[in-house]
Formats: C-alpha cells, sequence, structure tokens
C-alpha cells in the first residue's frame, strides 16, 4: 500500500470548498464512494490505469475561520512488486490532481 497525504489551506468559506471539492470529484470522473455534510468528510476512488490499481482517496474539509478552510487529502493504493516500480508517484500526483481541480473550480 503507498499512503500520501496533503493538507492545503483555501481562502474560501468551508460551505464553499466542500461543495466545489464534490464538483472536482465528478468532474474528474471520480467515483464518490462516500460524503459525510456533517463532518466534512468523503472518500473517492480514482479510475485505474494502465499497470496501476484505483487510488482511494480520503478528503476532510475543516473551517479555520469565516473565510478560511483547511483541505487534508490522505491517499492509498494498493501496490504489488510488478506494480511497485510502474507505480511510482501516482498517488501524489492523483493528490495534485484534485487540489488542481478543486483550484481551478474554486477561481472560476
Amino acid at each position: 500500500m503507498r499512503d500520501e497525504k496533503e493538507t492545503v489551506e483555501m481562502d474560501f468559506p468551508l460551505s464553499v470548498v466542500w461543495t466545489t471539492i464534490k464538483d472536482a470529484v465528478a468532474r474528474l470522473g471520480w467515483t464518490l464512494e462516500s460524503s459525510d455534510d456533517l463532518s466534512h468528510r468523503l472518500q473517492a476512488k480514482t479510475k485505474k490505469a494502465f499497470l496501476s490499481y484505483s487510488t482511494l482517496l480520503t478528503v476532510d474539509a475543516i473551517g479555520i475561520s469565516e473565510k478560511v478552510t483547511r483541505v487534508v487529502v490522505s491517499a492509498e493504493t494498493p501496490v504489488t512488486t510488478i506494480t511497485s516500480v510502474v507505480d511510482f508517484g501516482k498517488t501524489q500526483e492523483r493528490i495534485d490532481t484534485l487540489l488542481q481541480a478543486l483550484s481551478i473550480e474554486l477561481n472560476t
């Protein structure tokens, strides 16, 4: 299992970020596995890629203030002896893809 984690703060209210996270997951074509509007936590699954498994991402949105939200993205990708060489960096790349999609959605 390859685990990665990234934390960012965004200058947007929690309600805006939370809605936009779900929009970004949908726009990427990933599967929304679960979503809890009370705790602002969701799990999304990426598509499989050539010689790599899908990644399960857990996203937590935490309101820091009225206008600032912290987003914590954790990701797990199962690997085998064969796919571990090919999949190197894929888990972090998928976190970056989600954060970039979220940033684009928030700034449009």
